[in-house]
């Protein structure tokens, strides 16, 4: 009877096992169709075009980059993403479809995100320092300009991503023909204070009950916990009206082209490493000192910051008042006419309107 017994539930055990197999079977030769239509949705076929994705050696270690556009001799755009760790690669990949008509655009996995992290790991924990990925940056924006023979690029900056956009473009302007911010940081602390009360204004304006007990229970800034940091952006995201997007861009990252499934199982330490390290576990790490006036107010070359009115995660009246405040060969402060913190995503076709007639030409009157 025991024999029996053991039998039945060997096959029973076999057959689960199997029909496991098929399962995951499944899901993978589907997520690998998705991947392979996505890659189609991205290739770039002109003649003169450029579609590369590879790690390159920059600060000691290798990094993922993707360079596409249409006509190798547009301007090259150094793209800096946000986050900290939130790879454009990852997330948005397909919003940048359209920058390859006028642009070869340049996105970049930074030190502790995406495929760089997959493939260094925790070790690059003690060299996450905002220092340390400023030069990567620099060193990058060296290896392109060799790479894909420009005398300069033009640099843009995605929220975290201004933090270091602001500094390379501050230390090495003979790099760049101009920088632009979008989501512009300025002053971390001053910008988490006004950003609180703009939002729990919003709320009141509006007559949610819900959104003013839970801002006004997490309490206004300076945080001490990352929850009542995320109080903050989650009313944010809504005002914003970005929730739908958010949620379809992170749900179409599980088909990115070139991640593996190895590389998202990296995402989650990854993002919780880079927020301990430049958040820090009590908000109190070296993203939430940032003063970039500290740098001073002197720039080199060219600068703009683009801004969407409804952005309640930077503030565009600081962002105006410190363009205000700069020295440059040219400024500029564009309110867009709609859009928030993520416009640069949710409305592509009105930034890449402004970066191409206001930016562009600064590269195209010089001879690359």
């Amino acid at each position: 009877m025991a024999v029996k017994i053991w039998k039945v539930t060997g096959i029973a055990l076999l057959s689960i096992v199997g029909l496991v197999a098929v399962i995951v079977g499944g899901v993978l030769a589907y997520r690998a169709y998705r991947q392979r239509q996505n890659v189609e949705a991205l290739a770039i076929h002109t003649a003169h075009g450029i579609d590369e994705s590879l790690f390159v050696k920059v600060g000691d270690i290798d990094q993922w980059i993707t360079i596409r556009g249409q006509d190798r001799s547009n301007p090259v755009v150094l793209f800096l993403h946000g986050g900290p760790g939130e790879p454009s690669n990852l997330i948005y990949a397909a919003q940048f479809i359209p920058w390859t008509r006028d642009f070869t655009i340049v996105q970049w996995d930074q030190r502790g995100a995406g495929k760089t992290f997959a493939r260094t790991g925790e070790s690059i924990g003690p060299t996450l320092t905002i220092e340390r990925m400023t030069q990567d940056g620099l060193e990058l924006a060296e290896l392109l300009k060799n790479r894909l023979h420009k005398d300069k690029l033009i640099l843009v900056g995605h929220s975290w991503g201004t933090v270091l956009g602001t500094r390379m473009a501050k230390a090495r302007p003979d790099l760049f023909y101009a920088y632009v911010g979008t989501g512009q940081v300025v002053n971390f602390q001053r910008n988490e204070a006004a950003n609180y009360r703009r939002v729990l204004d919003k709320a009141r304006a509006s007559g949610n009950q819900a959104a003013v007990n839970e801002l006004q229970t997490s309490g206004p800034p300076p945080y001490r916990t990352f929850q009542a940091l995320i109080a903050q952006r989650k009313w944010a995201a809504t005002y914003e009206g970005v929730d739908e997007f958010s949620a379809a861009a992170l749900a179409s990252a599980r088909f990115a082209p070139g991640y593996s499934v190895r590389d998202l199982l990296q995402v989650v330490p990854s993002i919780r490493l880079m927020k301990s390290r430049l958040l820090g576990d009590s908000l109190d790490g070296p993203f939430t000192a940032v003063d970039l006036e500290s740098l001073g107010l002197d720039f080199s070359l060219p600068l703009f910051v683009f801004a969407g009115p409804d952005d309640y995660v930077t503030s565009p009246d600081l962002a105006k008042a410190y363009v205000d405040s700069l020295a440059a060969p040219h400024k500029e402060f564009v309110l867009l006419r709609t859009g928030g913190h993520f416009a640069i995503y949710t409305h592509t076709d009105l930034f890449l309107k402004e970066l191409a007639t206001r930016v562009r030409p600064l590269a195209i009157a010089t001879k690359q």
